[in-house]
Formats: structure tokens, C-alpha cells, sequence
């Protein structure tokens, strides 16, 4: 994925180098790299990243999940005893 965003980086810059270097002006290639490199890229990088920053989410859940399974209370001592002593009568 990374290979095609450099790829796709280095071309831009050489059609903003053109654009400067030809009949257009420095203004006009900073906008050409702007709206023809930067921004369809960092669109298509953030949809492109979506299912990993879904799965590092469901996996903090999870985890989350699991520590407060394994402790109730949230200590790291052990749980005491989850029933009432039975009072006896004399």
C-alpha cells in the first residue's frame, strides 16, 4: 500500500515540477500537488486504513473486557469471599 502512495507521491511532484518549470507559474504547481497528490491521498490512505483502526479498536475492547472479567473489583489482589459468613445462633 505504502509503495503505490510513494509511487504516486513522486509522480505528482514531477507534474508540479512541469507545471512550475513550463508556461505555468510556482503557485499553479504547489496547487497541482496540493489537489492532485495530497489531498486524493491522505482520503484514500484513511479509507484504505479503516479496517486496522476497526480491529485495534475490537481488540482494545476485547481486552478491556477481559481484564475487568478477571478482576471484579478492579485490584490486582485476589477477590475475597463472594458469600456472607452465616450467623449462627448460641
Amino acid at each position: 500500500m505504502y509503495l503505490v502512495a510513494v509511487a504516486w507521491v513522486y509522480v505528482v511532484l514531477m507534474m508540479s515540477v512541469v507545471e512550475a518549470s513550463g508556461t505555468g507559474t510556482v503557485l499553479g504547481a504547489v496547487f497541482t500537488f496540493l489537489l492532485y497528490g495530497v489531498l486524493p491521498l491522505a482520503i484514500v490512505m484513511y479509507l484504505m486504513g479503516t479496517p486496522a483502526r476497526r480491529r485495534a479498536r475490537r481488540a482494545a475492547q476485547a481486552q478491556a473486557v477481559a481484564a475487568s472479567v478477571a478482576q471484579p473489583d478492579g485490584s490486582d489482589h485476589a477477590a475475597g469471599d463472594p458469600l456472607a459468613a452465616v450467623r449462627e445462633e448460641p
